[in-house]
């Protein structure tokens, strides 16, 4: 009967034992959720949503890569461009961009326009000897009758200068004191400007009157004056009693060569 009794108390104070402890460890779980409270109210770092609605775009951009942090929507990162996937740094149109860059970069804020701007072509002028018209004051002309072709004159004009002339178009002659002048032969043009050199000479001829004396209004005189292309005017000595002229007057352009003159 004590056996029992002591068997019956000992169950006893293991359940009241039990129950004691079930009721500290359920006492443990308040204080943990009541931490777990308290932790849940402090600040909490940003998550990748809050990242996303404080300004960060989630899209992808166009290269394919995910936007880091720092950049912004257009892919731009430490104030510098990104283009085809490459970062460059720096703000750009300040610069001058060289060695066959973009062409919309300009060099120093201007447009090129190749090197040291255009060039420009050489002149001929000053090269070469100095060149000046033939007149009176630069040769020394003579008039003198010829034998053959009949009622022919040459005049002979000579660079008394030091330096180059040009004897131009053709011998403006006027006998005594005509009116007018006579007129030119054009089948007598040289192909080039008659050119002297000092010392040099030129030459024209003059058809004084027609050899079969179909001429009309004629004359003698014994003065003669040859105008030049310069303005100028030479008084060539004629001599004996002088040369008869009619209608039939002529003269031909400047020649090279009494030849050519006279032919």
């Amino acid at each position: 009967m004590s056996g029992r009794l002591t068997r019956t108390r000992l169950l006893a104070a293991t359940t009241v034992a039990v129950a004691a402890l079930s009721l500290t460890a359920c006492g443990g779980g308040d204080v943990k959720d009541e931490g777990a409270a308290v932790s849940s109210s402090s600040p909490a770092a940003p998550t990748a949503s809050a990242s996303r609605s404080a300004g960060t775009p989630a899209t992808t951009p166009t290269g394919g890569s995910a936007t880091k942090p720092g950049e912004d929507a257009a892919g731009t990162s430490g104030g510098g461009s990104k283009n085809g996937g490459s970062t460059t740094g720096g703000s750009t149109g300040s610069g001058s961009t060289t060695g066959g860059k973009t062409g919309s970069s300009t060099s120093g804020g201007g447009k090129g326009t190749g090197s040291n701007g255009s060039a420009t072509g050489g002149s001929d002028d000053g090269n070469g000897p100095s060149r000046t018209p033939c007149g009176a004051k630069n040769t020394k002309t003579t008039a003198t009758p010829v034998s053959r072709p009949l009622n022919h004159m040459l005049l002979t004009v000579t660079n008394t200068g030091s330096g180059l002339c040009e004897l131009l178009n053709y011998p403006v002659a006027r006998f005594g004191e005509a009116q007018s002048v006579p007129p030119v032969i054009e089948s007598t043009r040289p192909q080039a400007v008659v050119t002297l050199a000092p010392g040099e000479s030129g030459y024209a001829a003059v058809i004084l009157s027609a050899a079969d004396g179909s001429g009309t209004g004629g004359y003698t005189t014994s003065s003669l004056t040859i105008g030049f292309a310069d303005d100028s005017t030479s008084t060539p000595r004629l001599s004996g009693k002088g040369v008869y002229v009619d209608s039939s007057l002529r003269v031909t352009y400047w020649q090279t060569s009494m030849d050519n003159a006279l032919n």
